[in-house]
């Protein structure tokens, strides 16, 4: 068990989810299956991943006063993440409606609602908690002003700085030398560094321009292809476990969690890949965001 805080600072949303053959065209209606309605948001994934997974966790982030809002920060407390420092607005809570097809893609449509309105001054308020982290989760689906004072903040209190770059945006550049570390997928990297990125060798560079920037260590997730660790100036492919994926929601998200769990404990980075591959190994297997998140015991039965 970790005796390291973790704190996550992002987004909190509602997913309803479709599963269908396969994705509509722009005008088409396709008459899908399953629906799923469960709570969602990136920064919410990550958080209950993280704790989940071992992790002794914080969650910041804003909701609306409605149903959507109550019941969500009512699970997060029932997950045992910490929600002293959880935020209200009078926007309406996110959502998200998701597409799921028959080979796991999916397609997400974000209504943002509270989650917007996060400012700067809201993250200044959260100076204690900031203080009282060890390693600080942020991810892009809160304003980016409000994302790159938490990370100077977070810097600033000798905390591990942790940046999912999702959903793929450009980034002002003064965020990077308060990172301790960048995990983008193939897209977002490609977007942030202009280098279409194919194979380990164009990850490597990619994650070398990022180096550059500021930030030394990058992991870029590249799906079937595993998982680039870019520490130091030294690039490692960590290759996935082979497993039939039925929904790659969340497999990001869980990913982004376990990484920090796995440095809370002081894990190396390279461990701290192993362990995460591993977890979104088993997110994978299973529909739904948070639900598809899997325990520290399930990682453990298939690592040991």
């Amino acid at each position: 068990m970790s005796t390291r805080k973790i704190l996550v600072i992002g987004s909190s949303n509602t997913d309803m989810t479709v599963k269908c053959n396969r994705l509509p065209e722009p005008g088409e209606t396709v008459l899908g299956g399953e629906f799923i309605m469960g709570a969602g948001g990136k920064g919410a994934n990550q958080a209950v991943a993280a704790k989940r997974l071992g992790g002794d966790v914080d969650f910041v982030c804003k909701v609306g006063n409605d149903m959507f809002g109550k019941n969500s920060v009512a699970k997060y407390a029932e997950e045992g993440i910490g929600t002293d420092n959880i935020l209200y607005s009078d926007k309406p809570s996110g959502v998200a409606l998701i597409t799921v097809d028959g080979n796991a893609e999916n397609c997400i449509v974000v209504a943002s609602g509270a989650n917007a309105e996060v400012t700067p001054e809201d993250i200044e308020s959260l100076a204690p908690a900031i203080k009282d982290a060890d390693i600080i989760l942020l991810q892009l689906e809160i304003p980016i002003d409000s994302v790159v004072k938490a990370a100077k903040l977070g810097k600033e209190a000798g905390a591990k700085v942790i940046l999912n770059p999702a959903p793929a945006c450009s980034l002002p550049e003064e965020i990077y030398e308060n990172l301790y570390l960048i995990i983008p997928n193939q897209t977002e990297a490609s977007l942030l560094t202009g280098i279409e990125i194919k194979d380990e060798n164009s990850a490597s560079a990619s994650a070398e321009i990022l180096r550059k920037r500021g930030v030394s260590n990058t992991i870029i997730t590249m799906g079937s292809k595993g998982a680039m660790l870019y520490e130091n100036g030294s690039a490692v492919l960590v290759p996935p476990r082979k497993v039939k994926a039925i929904d790659t929601t969340a497999a990001g998200d869980t990913f982004c969690g376990a990484v920090c769990v796995s440095l809370s404990e002081n894990a190396t980075l390279s461990e701290a890949v192993e362990f995460a591959t591993a977890a979104a190994s088993i997110t994978v297997q299973r529909m739904g965001a948070q639900s598809s998140i899997p325990t520290r015991n399930e990682i453990n039965e298939i690592t040991h």
